[in-house]
């Protein structure tokens, strides 16, 4: 049967979705270069500017399972643009918040959009597509996050002394807000519905929250979460307060923390799609980069900026993996892909969440010193290696699987098991 949207249908509706998804990331990480800032006008610690971090990936995470449950309901399509349009306005409020009560508020809601927004858009994405042709877009389209992400460590950092850190937020908000509006018309008008009554899974406790492989996922990639976000955000506050590094020396460092996975993504969808030793890529692809951080505070800028390409680009890799893989895995299919992916990333996120305040609560104990930042990048490489080992508790997902899938609905080819 012919796939029901054209080529030239899926093409537009991916470009903007991959905008959508960019603008998005610029969201999550536009409040780093403002920390400084932020700490002078509010007069809070660097504990306090943790919660700023921790509360928009606790919201982020909150709002993983509804909108997996919201998307089996009313379809992909319409939670997508409803997260999109809760993280824009709320991103374009917190601009303009008299205090730092609300500004944590605000940041809050802008998790809430942006969990909201998340899964629902990958398995939109996946929708769009044949199967065996999804690895690459879901792919690119994951990778499309660290474009925004690196966009949002490095220029607010560049225009910081012209817009200020309200600008910063400000400027996210009314992106995101403006390609909503490119994405309703430009996404196929049945893209995206909820399956029809034949189609949907049976009433009860739905198969993603009874999945073991689900969890064990969620629960092993917490450390690598954690150390994203954490450099992320902290890494400009420590170049430039503890290593000396100008602002725009810190921006373009703190960029290479999340830009390079823009192409580790469709390596990693790539794989997924021609080999299923799907397991022991994801193992592979987040100890070593992890690992790497333990060097960070013994390392010159030149050598940390490879650091910096090397944890990004793996981590790029490591999710589309990750998200191509449920319909893969037993007693599940397409239509638990947006839910399994939304329990996948409650639990990142909100473990991340917790890492990131965790090391905000190390440097503050330390005294904001060297020292604290040193004890941070080792206890960020550590948590990142052992969390792994609940990939123990995952399937192998060889030729049975995929095999099987093939010709279903969300199959794919498979060469090779673990």
């Amino acid at each position: 049967m012919d796939h029901p949207f054209s080529r030239a249908a899926r093409n537009r509706a991916i470009v903007a979705l991959i905008a959508m998804r960019t603008v998005y990331a610029f969201n999550w990480f536009d409040i780093g270069a403002g920390l400084p800032s932020i700490l002078r006008e509010y007069g809070v610690s660097t504990a306090d500017a943790g919660w700023l971090v921790a509360v928009f990936f606790l919201g982020a995470g909150a709002m993983q399972l509804p909108a997996g449950l919201l998307a089996r309901r009313w379809g992909t399509k319409p939670v997508t643009f409803l997260g999109a349009a809760v993280l824009g306005a709320a991103a374009l409020a917190s601009s303009v918040a008299p205090d730092f009560s609300l500004l944590v508020a605000l940041r809050f809601t802008v998790g809430l959009g942006a969990g909201l927004f998340f899964s629902p858009a990958i398995a939109l994405v996946t929708e769009l597509f044949p199967p065996g042709e999804r690895g690459l877009p879901v792919g690119t389209f994951t990778s499309s996050f660290s474009l925004g992400a690196g966009l949002g460590v490095f220029l607010p950092a560049l225009l910081l002394s012209e817009i200020g850190w309200r600008g910063a937020l400000a400027l996210g908000g009314m992106l995101m807000l403006g390609v909503l509006v490119a994405g309703v018309s430009q996404i196929p008008s049945a893209a995206g519905l909820a399956a029809p009554a034949e189609r949907r899974p049976p009433k009860g406790v739905p198969a993603p929250l009874r999945s073991l492989p689900i969890w064990a996922i969620g629960f092993a990639f917490i450390g690598l979460e954690g150390a994203s976000l954490s450099s992320g955000q902290y890494f400009i506050l420590y170049a430039t307060s503890i290593r000396g590094a100008t602002y725009v020396v810190a921006g373009i460092l703190g960029a290479l923390f999340v830009f390079p996975s823009l192409f580790g993504g469709p390596v990693g969808g790539w794989l997924t799609e021609r080999f299923t030793n799907r397991r022991t890529q994801m193992f592979l692809f987040t100890a070593l980069p992890g690992l790497l951080f333990l060097a960070i505070p013994f390392a010159g800028f030149t050598a940390i900026g490879l650091i910096a390409v090397t944890f990004s680009f793996c981590y790029g890799m490591v999710y589309p993996i990750m998200y191509v893989l449920p319909p893969y895995l037993p007693g599940l299919t397409l239509e638990d892909l947006s839910l399994s992916i939304g329990l996948l990333n409650m639990i990142q996120l909100a473990g991340g969440g917790m890492v990131a305040l965790a090391m905000a609560e190390v440097i503050q104990g330390y005294g904001s010193t060297s020292t604290g930042y040193t004890v941070a990048w080792v206890l960020m490489g550590l948590i990142t290696a052992t969390t792994l080992v609940f990939l123990l508790l995952v399937p192998r997902t060889g030729p049975h699987y995929s095999s099987a899938l093939r010709d279903g609905p969300s199959g794919g080819p498979g060469t090779s098991s673990d």
